[in-house]
């Protein structure tokens, strides 16, 4: 968009945008070319999103069958996730909490905030907490600080880890005062949401820079994303780009059965194949693993051989714990 003028949206954009709000910053506004780049692809509502197929959920990786506690998704028995902002800085369009974004559901006061760290302190079990939202970065410095002290008063607590897309979508926010309050003796870990290398623009790049200079451990996760990232020379332009800035690429996420979604999905034997392309000419220090939440909560796997097979038309998948899936 820079210079470029934005048609008008047309009716169906205007539906989709009703459903889910568009929501952009001025450094993602800088980085968008044209309307149908990968990353306006990403944010701009597209008439395709009204379209709702069989199969697709609100909760598509399970996260409400697994909550003891608002605010709390406690799949596995050493880590939960601790949903501590129910807003973003960015609408992604593909968002696989997009119907939850926002909703009272989701939006936690001081009250219930104290309830969900108190279930973390009850619970010895709980090696690493995992902070997302919506954004964990979106919150004032002073409030963040407030709940990450919290946890390193908690002795069973070892490991924290922020997902956040803040630090590619509003750089700006990667202050001073935030980076002292993520100042932690707890290791303390990053993991930024970035799909394609036109996301990291100067300022991003100088955030990402500073959050490593103040001892933040980073890690990635992208999205794969059709027309988005769906090319081996995009992945190995990001993956390539993010270690150069001492970024880890840790997560490549087969895309969720999110409402609206399908235009963005590809199969998984499209990534698979990818994937392999790319470990023929990448070193391993940039690539992720290709994961897939199973539909309903039953946790990420990694795409490899011996976790899927295939019987006719069907794809079964087999969770961390053994048990059989089917992946229609």
């Amino acid at each position: 968009m820079n210079s470029l003028a934005r048609k008008p949206y047309d009716e169906d954009q205007q539906e989709a945008a009703r459903r889910f709000p568009v929501r952009l910053t001025q450094a993602v506004i800088g980085t968008i070319r044209h309307e149908s780049d990968p990353v306006a692809l990403q944010y701009l509502p597209d008439a395709r999103e009204l379209e709702i197929a069989p199969g697709e959920l609100d909760d598509p990786i399970g996260d409400h069958a697994h909550s003891p506690v608002k605010g709390i998704v406690h799949r596995h028995p050493d880590r939960v996730l601790l949903k501590i902002s129910s807003v973003c800085a960015v609408n992604c369009r593909f968002c696989f909490r997009k119907t939850m974004l926002g909703t009272p559901e989701e939006t936690l006061d001081e009250e219930e905030i104290t309830q969900a760290l108190d279930y973390i302190a009850a619970t010895p079990s709980i090696w690493e907490v995992i902070l997302t939202g919506g954004d964990p970065l979106i919150l004032s410095p002073r409030r963040l600080a407030g709940v990450l002290d919290r946890l390193e008063e908690i002795g069973h607590v070892k490991i924290i880890r922020i997902h956040s897309r803040i630090p590619v979508a509003d750089p700006a926010r990667i202050s001073p005062p935030l980076l002292k309050a993520l100042d932690r003796q707890k290791p303390l870990y990053i993991v930024v949401h970035v799909n394609h290398r036109q996301e990291l623009a100067d300022p991003a790049q100088k955030a990402l820079r500073d959050l490593h200079k103040s001892g933040v451990a980073l890690l990635s996760q992208s999205v794969l994303l059709k027309n988005v990232n769906d090319t081996v020379e995009a992945l190995e332009a990001l993956f390539r780009a993010l270690t150069e800035l001492r970024v880890k690429p840790y997560y490549l996420h087969h895309p969720d059965k999110v409402p609206g979604a399908g235009h963005f999905r590809v199969s998984i034997e499209e990534g698979q194949i990818l994937m392999r392309a790319l470990r023929a000419k990448t070193s391993g220090l940039a690539l992720p693993t290709y994961v897939l939440d199973i539909p309903g909560g039953f946790g990420k796997i990694p795409l490899e051989d011996a976790y899927i097979e295939r019987q006719g038309d069907f794809l079964y998948v087999t969770d961390h714990k053994g048990r059989r899936h089917l992946y229609a």
